[in-house]
C-alpha cells in the first residue's frame, strides 16, 4: 500500500535539504519532545501524578496514570521511544493516556536518563531499577500482584524486550506482557542490507536509514557492544520462557523487519505472539496519526492484548 495520504501531505509540507543531516541532541529535544495535541484535546484519565522513584544510579522521574477509580491495578510499565537520546514524560503524554483507558492498566512512564549524557546502560538499568521498585511497593501503588507489564515503542521498544530479559534470567519480578510498537531491536549497522525494509523505506519516511547509526552511536558511545542482547534484543538466541508479546509494525518503516523476525522468533520458541502491521504508516505513528480512521484501533488492540 502507498503511503497514507495525510502523511504523505504532511511529508511534502516540509521544508527539503540536500544537506546530511547533523544530528545534534540538544536541538532534537527541542522539537522531538513536543507533544502533538494540546493537554485539553488529550484523553482524560481518573488521575495522573508525577513523582519519583529512587535508586541505586540515580532518581527517576516517573509518571503514575489511573484510568479509574478501583481498588487495585494491573500495571504497566512504559518506556518512550526517542532514539535513546530524547523523549520525555511529556513527549508520550498523549500515547500513554489512551493505553491506560484502554487497557485499565495503571500505566507508569519512566523519565529514564538519556544519552549521550548517560549512555547504555543507564536508561537499561533506569528502566529495570524502577520496574522492580514498583514490583516492591504493591500496597503503595495498589498493584494487584499478578499482571506486571512492560510497553515501549521504538527505542522504548528496545528497552521493554531487554528488561523481559532480565526479568526472566533474573527472576526479582516477573512480566506477563510486553508490548512493542515498531521496536528498534538491533543496533548492530555493519550490514545495512540484513533487513529488506532498511531498503525499502530507506528516505522519504521520516526516519531514515542512514541516519540510523548515528541515532544509536549516542547510546553506544559508552563502549557496548551491539551484538549485546541487552543492547539488540535480536541477537538473543534463548527466547524461551518470555512473556506473550504484541509487535505492532508500520509498513514504511526501516525498522519493520527488525521487528517482525523478532517477533517470528519469539513465535518459533513457544512465546505466544500477536502482530499487526499497519499498511500506509511511518515509523512513529502513535501519538502523530492515530486520529486517522486506519490507525486509531491501535490503541484498543493493546488493551485486547493486555486483558
Amino acid at each position: 500500500m502507498a503511503l497514507h495520504p495525510e502523511i504523505k501531505k504532511a511529508f511534502e509540507s516540509m521544508p527539503k535539504s540536500d544537506e546530511p543531516l547533523k544530528i545534534i541532541p540538544e536541538e532534537q529535544r527541542k522539537f522531538m519532545n513536543e507533544p502533538v495535541l494540546p493537554l485539553e484535546k488529550r484523553v482524560q484519565v481518573h488521575a495522573v501524578e508525577d513523582r519519583t522513584v529512587p535508586t541505586f544510579e540515580a532518581d527517576i522521574p516517573v509518571r503514575i496514570y489511573t484510568p479509574k477509580d478501583k481498588g487495585s491495578y494491573p500495571i504497566l510499565m512504559y518506556f518512550h521511544g526517542g532514539a535513546f537520546f530524547s523523549g520525555n514524560l511529556e513527549s508520550h503524554d498523549e500515547i500513554v493516556r489512551p493505553i491506560a483507558m484502554e487497557s485499565g492498566y495503571k500505566v507508569i512512564s519512566v523519565d529514564y536518563r538519556l544519552a549521550p549524557e548517560h549512555p547504555y546502560p543507564a536508561a537499561l538499568e533506569d528502566c529495570y531499577n524502577v520496574t522492580k521498585w514498583v514490583a516492591e511497593h504493591k500496597e503503595e501503588l495498589n498493584w494487584d500482584g499478578e499482571h506486571l507489564a512492560v510497553a515501549g515503542d521504538s527505542s522504548g521498544g528496545n528497552l521493554a524486550a531487554a528488561i523481559s530479559l532480565m526479568a526472566r534470567d533474573r527472576k526479582e519480578f516477573t512480566i506477563t506482557n510486553q508490548v512493542l510498537y515498531y521496536p528498534s531491536l538491533d543496533l548492530d549497522f555493519i550490514d545495512e542490507s540484513r533487513y529488506p525494509s532498511l531498503t525499502e523505506n530507506s528516505k522519504g519516511y521520516g526516519l531514515e536509514t542512514d541516519a540510523l547509526p548515528e541515532f544509536n552511536s549516542f547510546y553506544l558511545s559508552g563502549g557496548a557492544d551491539p551484538n549485546d542482547p541487552l543492547v539488540s534484543p535480536i541477537k538473543e538466541e534463548n527466547l524461551k520462557n518470555l512473556p506473550p508479546a504484541l509487535v505492532i509494525t508500520a509498513e514504511h518503516d526501516p525498522l519493520r523487519d527488525e521487528g517482525e523476525l523478532f517477533a517470528d522468533n519469539l513465535r518459533k520458541s513457544g512465546v505466544h505472539v500477536e502482530t499487526k502491521r499497519y499498511k500506509g504508516a511511518v515509523h512513529g505513528f502513535l501519538g502523530k496519526w492515530t486520529h486517522l480512521d486506519e490507525y486509531k484501533d491501535v490503541y484498543q488492540r493493546t488493551g485486547e492484548f493486555l486483558k
